[in-house]
């Protein structure tokens, strides 16, 4: 089986950029973490989740295969803090960070996910590409914002920058409880747009995928795209971590989507 990454029409354009959302498929893992598990946090062989991040090194044709399998991604927490990386960071000591920024032909970065939104970012005139981690906590709280900073900090101009939202739980599945929803309306009673109800007094479901692109517009990013793909209801293709609890599984595997510039 080959890796067949989705890619997004906005990235797709750019010169000097390659880029994918890569889905569970083309990898050695098996089990629960069938088959391109990347997640060196997971329970999986660490050495089948290395192979699985060298084949999308080769894939975007990187020019570094010493960490991690030439993907440099980094200790995410759900937080707000983009981190330029410009040579591999060791594994035994990763920056704690939701964002990955680089101007490094070659070097290839990535975000893991399973449910939380993915975002790959590039503006190809000035040679500059990011990866960030958008879970609720990190979309509310600026993590858009800052890995945005970070390109302009690098010669990026938002306007320029396209972005794309890849897969993450959609809000079909994104069921949450009353306290969620208030946190976000405590900070802008027009959040409550991103929540739905079925019925007067069913639980309100959330709307990530959505609420991202709204981070993004804000931010004044020039092309926004988003991908439409909901990892809860796409097994075959996405792994999950609400899908994983829902089943009383004891663990899951994490899908990366990676950028670089050529």
């Amino acid at each position: 089986m080959t890796l067949a990454p989705v890619k997004a029409q906005n990235l797709s354009a750019l010169s000097g950029i390659r880029h994918g959302f890569f889905t569970r498929s083309g990898g050695v893992s098996s089990g629960l973490y069938a088959s391109l598990n990347c997640g060196l946090g997971s329970n999986d062989d660490p050495s089948l989740v290395l192979e699985n991040r060298q084949r999308i090194g080769r894939y975007l044709r990187g020019n570094d295969d010493s960490f991690g399998g030439g993907v440099i991604t980094l200790y995410q927490e759900h937080g707000t803090t983009a981190f330029v990386v410009s040579t591999p960071p060791s594994r035994d000591a990763l920056p704690h960070a939701d964002a990955v920024v680089s101007v490094t032909p070659g070097l290839v970065i990535g975000v893991l996910t399973a449910d939380c939104a993915p975002i790959l970012l590039a503006d190809a005139e000035a040679g500059v590409v990011a990866a960030a981690h958008a879970g609720w906590r990190g979309a509310l709280n600026g993590i858009v914002s800052s890995a945005v900073h970070e390109m302009e900090r690098l010669g990026a101009r938002r306007e320029r920058i396209a972005a794309t939202i890849g897969p993450c739980i959609g809000q079909r599945a994104y069921e949450v409880g009353p306290e969620f929803e208030a946190t976000f309306l405590d900070q802008d009673p027009a959040f409550g747009a991103f929540f739905t109800r079925e019925g007067f007094a069913a639980r309100p479901h959330f709307d990530l995928q959505g609420f991202v692109a709204r981070r993004l517009t804000e931010a004044g990013v020039g092309s926004v795209e988003a991908l439409s793909l909901c990892t809860y209801e796409n097994e075959s293709l996405f792994f999950s971590y609400r899908r994983k609890i829902h089943r009383g599984e004891p663990d899951y595997g994490r899908q990366i989507s990676a950028i670089v510039v050529a």
